[in-house]
């Protein structure tokens, strides 16, 4: 009688389900629908169709809109300083590009390598950040637009009217900026001691390894909004150094969290439930005094740690005046002014062998795009750059599994522009039926990229529509168009670079266990100060995170990057737990353990840094047995014991 637990064998129907990768691929992202963003959609693409219409110009009410959509892509940000970036400045790019199209159009091979040597200025500029990374897209994506339709008007009537749709959609983000000034960031920050005290709560239990995820993605968020608006002195926004320095100030807890889940017994719930009521006094508009914590006793270090870092808290939060905290413990220092970033970006740009591969790969695809469509009668052509343009963006995931949800959104996306166009007639019926699809494109993005093209690919048709009345011919040939965009991004952008399917999944993760092996020699040594120390921890565990991000992409790809990818997870997790078991470490050390000798810590910096190098060297894991020379009763042996589990994670089979 076979084992309960014994796999079925396989029958007819389970050679026809679709692969694991392919399933990561679709299945859709659990996220709240952002009711706001939906408002702000509806009402920025559908008012300026309602204005073309009532004056007569459909046409340059849709180029508006067409400004708005993109004003709507670029609408993700919570602060409202940073929707300033995120929306107006890429819609600068976006102005430029429709005017560089409009000046090439009709001019034949001329156009193709003007368009192809955009494609490699924005290529390279996305590899810069988010805000480069979406002006480069627009860049592109109306260069394409502007080369490949005619516009109403003069030269210059397009890129007015697309600049003021997006523009449009900004006013809308910024309306209510008197009213909730600040709420975002003290949101953030809230939201990142509520992550802490789920934390706490999830000490010594199963449940740590997400809890702490979950810790370091809404710490990098916070830091990020709450830098994102600091100036070049300390003191001109007393508000923002009060979120600085609760940012600041919640670290030792974080740091205690490791060595209360070392323990093994969970944390008093009076602990968790002090930390919910520290972020609650964050949330609050302005400065209350904070009654003492009334914590029980606690009854090991790491107890006493969270103790210690608690009461902390609760005296900067009563703190009237916490410039002295940043000027002394500002952990992650001043950002540069923003000319200094600029040439630092361009120079790394320019410099970048990534940012080259990357330009060179766009272009490529992209002239291969306009000369196919310049050498064989395509209607409508730009179509196919413009899927070539969103298929090879860099950080939406991968090159494959974005063609593959392309080719599916874009066939689901036409089924609903099939029954809008067929329906509906063309003139005022248009302003309902775009109130009711711009409110899905905010609604569905944060489902996956699948589910944003079906949303945008009807708004774009009828747009496009609207500028050229071709109805439901439209349908087919944009069905046609974007396969064809998505096998020229797949053979020209993927199968042509080993380096996408043939990539050392592990280079950056060796960098992280080395940068690990220096953190843990800082970590021991009387020469690094708190500060630095802090510093390293976090930029580590940040990395850390953007780690797991490049592996969950690289999970959705086909073998044997996605197997790959698969067998190295593991070792991602080895990694945080060897950070966390050396900050536990020195939580115990600071609370009252031994402190090692420096040959002890020396072997496991040793240890860690063989790793790496044996990372950089192979492509499959190799399992070592390790063995450590210290004594049992060490503060280090919990560390060394991560350290050996690392080591000890066995390659997949060869072949």
């Amino acid at each position: 009688m076979p084992r309960r637990d014994a796999p079925a064998p396989p029958g007819p129907l389970s050679a026809l389900a679709p692969p694991p990768w392919l399933v990561r691929t679709l299945k859709p992202q659990t996220a709240p629908v952002p009711w706001a963003a939906v408002a702000r959609a509806s009402i920025g693409l559908t008012l300026p169709l309602l204005i073309g219409l009532a004056v007569g110009r459909p046409a340059y009410g849709a180029l508006a809109s067409m400004g708005a959509l993109s004003g709507v892509i670029g609408d993700t940000a919570d602060a409202y300083r940073m929707r300033i970036f995120n929306i107006a400045v890429p819609q600068l790019f976006g102005a430029l590009g429709v005017t560089i199209g409009s000046l090439v159009f009709g001019h034949g091979w001329v156009a193709v390598g003007v368009v192809t040597l955009v494609a490699l200025v924005s290529g390279m500029m996305s590899t810069i950040g988010a805000v480069a990374s979406v002006s480069g897209l627009l860049l592109l994506l109306n260069s394409v637009v502007g080369a490949g339709l005619p516009m109403p008007g003069e030269w210059w009537l397009a890129p007015v009217l697309m600049t003021g749709g997006g523009l449009l959609v900004l006013t809308l983000a910024l309306l209510a900026w008197p009213l909730r000034s600040g709420i975002p960031e003290r949101a953030a920050v809230a939201a990142t001691y509520r992550s802490v005290a789920a934390l706490l709560e999830a000490a010594g239990t199963e449940r740590y390894a997400e809890a702490r995820t979950a810790v370091t993605t809404s710490l990098n968020q916070s830091y990020d909004l709450v830098l994102a608006r600091r100036t070049r002195a300390h003191g001109r926004n007393p508000d923002l150094v009060r979120l600085v320095a609760q940012l600041n100030a919640i670290t030792p807890v974080i740091e205690a969290a490791p060595a209360a889940h070392q323990c093994g017994v969970p944390m008093p719930p009076e602990f968790p439930a002090e930390v919910r009521r520290l972020a609650a006094a964050v949330a609050a508009p302005g400065p209350a005094p904070i009654p003492d914590p009334v914590l029980p006793d606690p009854l090991d270090p790491s107890a006493d740690a969270v103790d210690h870092a608690l009461r902390h808290v609760a005296e900067l939060l009563n703190d009237a005046d916490p410039h002295g905290v940043v000027h002394t413990d500002d952990r992650l220092g001043r950002p540069a002014a923003l000319r200094v970033r600029a040439r630092r970006a361009a120079r790394n740009v320019i410099l970048s062998s990534a940012s080259w591969r990357y330009g060179l790969r766009l272009a490529l695809c992209i002239g291969i795009a306009q000369s196919l469509v310049s050498l064989v009668e395509v209607p409508r052509s730009y179509w196919v750059a413009l899927t070539v343009t969103f298929v090879l963006k860099p950080d939406f995931g991968s090159v494959f599994s974005r063609a593959v949800l392309r080719a599916l959104g874009t066939a689901a996306g036409l089924v609903v522009a099939a029954a809008v166009l067929s329906q509906v007639p063309r003139g005022w019926w248009d302003v309902p039926v775009m109130l009711v699809l711009a409110a899905l494109i905010p609604a569905l993005t944060p489902r996956g990229y699948g589910y944003q093209t079906a949303a945008i690919t009807p708004v774009i048709l009828l747009l496009s529509d609207v500028l050229n009345h071709q109805g439901f011919g439209l349908v087919v040939p944009r069905l046609v168009d974007s396969l064809i965009g998505c096998a020229i991004s797949l053979v020209a952008g993927y199968l042509l670079w080993p380096e996408s399917w043939h990539t050392r999944i592990g280079d950056r993760l060796a960098d992280a266990v080395a940068d690990t092996a220096s953190y843990v020699e800082s970590a021991f040594g009387t020469a690094v100060d708190v500060g630095a120390r802090a510093r390293m921890r976090r930029g580590l565990y940040r990395d850390l995170s953007v780690i797991r991000t490049e592996f969950q992409r690289a999970l959705t790809e086909p073998p044997p990057m996605g197997a790959r990818a698969a067998a190295w997870w593991p070792l991602v997790i080895a990694v945080e737990r060897i950070v966390d078991a050396t900050t536990a470490a020195r939580v115990r050390i600071r609370h009252g353990a031994g402190e090692p000798g420096l040959t002890e810590v020396g072997e496991v910096a040793r240890q860690l840094r063989e790793l790496a190098e044996g990372l950089r060297g192979s492509e499959t894991l190799e399992k070592v047995s390790t063995s450590f020379m210290g004594p049992q009763e060490s503060v280090l042996e919990p560390l060394r014991q991560e350290v050996a589990a690392a080591r000890a994670i066995a390659s997949p089979p060869r072949g």
